[in-house]
């Protein structure tokens, strides 16, 4: 049973990811809590400001356009994580408003997202995501493309901060953070972004740097 108010969510979310975190013998402030906002308005996202939180994650470009500027400039300091998938002609738009984007998944983004970093000035922190359950429904490149497309986003001069990935629904989620882990060591990546509302804890043990909460945090969805 979620709590009613958003800052005790917010504290039982911080507790448990701690708790994860000494389970695995890694520091709680290594684990960067993703407040996932999307579809929630501005009246629903400030209580969590107003709590103190301040990294948030978005799907849509269009939709965070909509509602972050004039909420970054009441709460300054606020990080922007674009966690849905990615149109190439979006990547203008995404570099000028996200600090992070975690669904670069192919080598046209690659080469849309330098070009508007380049134009712009701005180097979001990027992500690579892997379809770690090879899944046809899902965005992310599949497992023997991932050496390739890394290769050619660090030639390229991409800023990779890590990998990305979302196990297949309704299985044991571990083996699949494992399987990104251990991916992410070989290719000497460091970041892990994995992780959601019903398993966010087991991807923190597993080495989670970044997890996507949701429903967590704001409750089921209307």
């Amino acid at each position: 049973m979620l709590p009613d108010d958003p800052e005790s969510r917010l504290a039982a979310v911080s507790a448990a990811i701690a708790r994860a975190a000494h389970i695995a013998g890694r520091k709680p402030e290594s684990v960067s809590l993703i407040a996932i906002s999307k579809t929630k308005s501005p009246e629903e996202i400030a209580p969590l400001l107003a709590a103190g939180h301040r990294v948030f994650g978005e799907n849509r470009v269009q939709e965070a356009q909509a509602k972050w500027p004039d909420l970054r400039a009441a709460w300054p300091g606020t990080e922007l994580h674009l966690v849905g998938q990615l149109q190439s002609n979006k990547a203008e738009e995404a570099v000028a408003l996200f600090d992070a984007i975690h669904s670069v998944d192919r080598p046209s983004l690659v080469a849309a997202l330098m070009r508007a970093m380049e134009r712009q000035k701005r180097r979001p922190a990027c992500f690579v995501q892997v379809n770690i359950g090879d899944e046809p429904q899902k965005g992310g490149c599949a497992i023997d493309a991932l050496p390739g497309l890394l290769a050619e986003a660090r030639d390229a001069g991409l800023p990779i901060a890590g990998l990305m990935a979302v196990p297949p629904a309704d299985v044991e989620a571990a083996p699949y953070f494992a399987l990104l882990a251990k991916i992410a060591r070989e290719h000497d990546v460091e970041g892990l972004s994995i992780g959601m509302s019903g398993d966010y804890e087991t991807a923190v043990t597993v080495g989670a740097t970044h997890v996507r909460v949701g429903t967590a945090l704001f409750g089921e969805r209307g």
